[in-house]
């Protein structure tokens, strides 16, 4: 926890002379990605709200931001990332699929911009009867995506409740990291993530291609669910084309509804998070099996996951890894101290309970840990792909030293995700996605500080670009160069400085906002 008066006080630490910032701007010119969104009805802090003409940070936050019905999702928002690691663009993956027809149309690295279209989006209609109720969910999905893949052209996208008015999306990769944020301006949804991607980036690029969709095609189950639970399923209204979201009315009415409905209901998109990460896991490794024998490198990539689903004051949140989520918040009741709460698990050699979990499910192997590593391979113990740590098979298609040579219980590593609801209170500013790098230098609590005093003296600055900026100053200042010195060294040699880095920053706000938003930066 922060204290305020003490944070107004003391920004020594992250202070640096105008001929630095200069520097620093021209340093991170190169960002890999860095987009930015605000809601039209965006306030920014009034230069008049100064706190020493004795309005408090948590009036002056609260009178922009956060005033209001809290029955909305987000006032603005922002991602930015930068690499360290050398990495191939994806390298043929799914045939060269994803990197040559799926990727181009889908990254967007400095802007949101409208999908007109997702070729797998349509995969919603291949699941449908002519009565409009899906089919059996027994076939596999990335067999359906791949034959839809391969069209020659892209299909109109299905309507539903993420579908049905435009959606627009950001995001790119930088390095082995990928980052997504999805906005469905209508309907108030925004959905973010993060993909860690390590051994190379196809594990992250797939996540990239298909998560989305997954999480969409999920969800889309639930609202007929819903709907038939509600009588509201009838040949009349069963198209796809035009059909209102009953989904996001029964968001709405769960409010009204009872706690226990509205925990039900959470629960129900969580349960659909976690069933799409596991299809994609599903598909990635039976894609991983058939192209091993020419790529037997695919059974070593993998990636982390973070994904935020947030609609009005419902943020949901699933992860697997170490990348991080973090509400910042200001509650009353402590007196109006700036408090950091990291909304997601650890899963990583130094989370002790993950540590002993591991050599738990290994009672007869005396070697799961070394080196500090998970068979000397991998620190995390949860994660995307990384197959040969997984299933012998995998393990069997490397040679040499790649080989772990003594696999004798495996999956070693796990693909159970941590998820998560919170209701979003009038307590609550912002959240900060990501990856593991941004948390190499800076704790919970030094992250949330430094973006709640950048949007006070910056209101319609740049977040998440500004936590990189202090990210690079201080491995900079640690290795003894200059923040301008450091940006010259090649990706893949400045590994040694610091991490491939990925973050967004979401400022909460209200519905009005949300469903108005339509300026992208």
């Amino acid at each position: 926890m922060v204290d305020v008066e003490l944070f107004y006080k003391d920004t020594s630490d992250h202070s640096i002379s105008s001929e630095e910032e200069d520097m620093l701007v021209r340093s991170c010119s190169n960002l890999n990605v860095s987009f930015g969104y605000h809601c039209d009805s965006y306030q920014s802090f009034s230069p008049e709200n100064d706190h020493g003409n004795g309005i408090s940070p948590k009036d002056m936050f609260g009178t922009n931001t956060m005033m209001g019905s809290r029955n909305g999702s987000f006032t603005c928002l922002s991602g930015a990332a930068i690499s360290a690691n050398f990495t191939l663009a994806n390298t043929n993956i799914c045939n060269g699929l994803i990197g040559e027809e799926i990727l181009p149309e889908l990254d967007s690295p400095n802007s949101f911009r409208k999908i007109i279209s997702s070729p797998s989006m349509s995969r919603l209609d291949s699941f449908s009867t002519s009565q409009g109720s899906p089919v059996s969910t027994e076939s596999s999905i990335f067999e359906i995506s791949k034959n839809l893949w391969r069209s020659s052209a892209p299909t109109t996208v299905s309507s539903n409740f993420l579908t049905n008015t435009e959606v627009k999306m950001a995001g790119g990769a930088a390095g082995e990291d990928r980052v997504q944020a999805v906005c469905s301006e209508k309907n108030g949804w925004l959905i973010c993530g993060i993909y860690d991607g390590f051994n190379g980036r196809d594990a992250a690029d797939f996540l990239a291609v298909t998560l989305y969709d997954n999480i969409v095609y999920y969800l889309y189950l639930l609202e007929n669910r819903i709907r038939q639970q509600n009588g509201l399923y009838n040949s009349s209204e069963s198209s796809l084309n035009g059909l209102k979201s009953e989904l996001t009315l029964a968001m709405r009415n769960s409010e009204n509804e009872g706690i226990k409905f509205s925990e039900t209901f959470r629960s129900g998109v969580l349960n659909c998070l976690s069933t799409a990460v596991g299809q994609a896991e599903n598909d990635f490794l039976c894609m991983v099996e058939q192209e091993m024998d020419d790529r037997p490198d695919l059974v070593s990539v993998g990636s982390c996951i973070l994904v935020v689903l947030l609609q009005g004051t419902d943020l949901c949140i699933l992860n697997m890894g170490d990348s991080r989520a973090v509400l910042a918040s200001m509650p009353y009741v402590e007196n109006g101290a700036l408090k950091a709460t990291q909304l997601t698990e650890t899963h990583s050699l130094e989370n002790p309970l993950e540590y002993q979990k591991l050599l738990a499910e290994h009672p007869n192997d005396s070697s799961v840990v070394r080196g500090n590593k998970i068979k000397g391979k991998l620190k995390v113990t949860r994660a995307f792909g990384v197959g040969y740590l997984k299933q012998r098979k995998f393990n069997d298609a490397l040679m040499g030293i790649l080989r772990v040579r003594d696999l004798s219980s495996p999956p070693y590593v796990y693909t159970n995700p941590h998820t998560l609801s919170h209701k979003v209170t009038e307590d609550d500013l912002f959240v900060v996605l990501g990856s593991d790098g941004l948390f190499d230098f800076f704790s919970n609590d030094e992250v949330v500080r430094l973006v709640y005093q950048f949007m006070h003296d910056n209101p319609m600055g740049d977040p998440a670009k500004y936590l990189i900026e202090q990210l690079i100053l201080k491995a900079a200042k640690e290795a003894a160069l200059t923040a301008e010195e450091l940006m010259r060294i090649p990706v893949g040699s400045r590994r040694k400085y610091h991490d491939d880095v990925t973050v967004i920053v979401i400022i909460l706000g209200n519905a009005q906002r949300t469903m108005t938003a339509s300026t992208s930066l």
